[in-house]
């Protein structure tokens, strides 16, 4: 997936700003200039679409860069396109064979049963929640 951002452009003493227009409140910043920018935003981009899947929102499709260069905010912005993974969006379920020590499996499966779930579903929940 391509996402559009914006990029304001930094100095010496201030650092480069950019915004990812499609996502209300994704932002970041470097200090080095364009490379970093849109390296850093991609990882914003990231955490925006989890948490936003976390908390069961929908996630926007990309806007026309062509489409966004008209808005008055953005004048003299310079504009680049970050590509994030497709897998991040994927609710595909995947089958994986993970290896543990038995009494480790003990604890796991015990704990799965007392929240009335299934290995795999305390498992995913544990890792959303850290």
């Amino acid at each position: 997936m391509k996402y559009p951002i914006a990029i304001e452009a930094g100095d010496k003493k201030t650092a480069w700003g950019v915004v990812v227009p499609d996502l209300p409140g994704c932002f970041s910043a470097a200090d080095s200039g364009v490379d970093e920018a849109i390296e850093n935003t991609k990882e914003a981009i990231e955490l925006w679409i989890e948490c936003a899947l976390d908390a069961g929102q929908a996630i926007p499709n990309p806007s026309s860069i062509t489409e966004l260069q008209k808005k008055k905010e953005f004048k003299g912005w310079i504009w680049a396109i970050a590509e994030i993974d497709p897998a991040l969006l994927s609710d595909e379920i995947e089958r994986i064979n993970i290896t543990l020590p038995k009494r480790v499996l003990a604890r796991l499966d015990a704990k799965a049963k007392s929240a009335g779930e299934s290995r795999s579903g305390f498992i995913a929940h544990l890792a959303i929640a850290a």
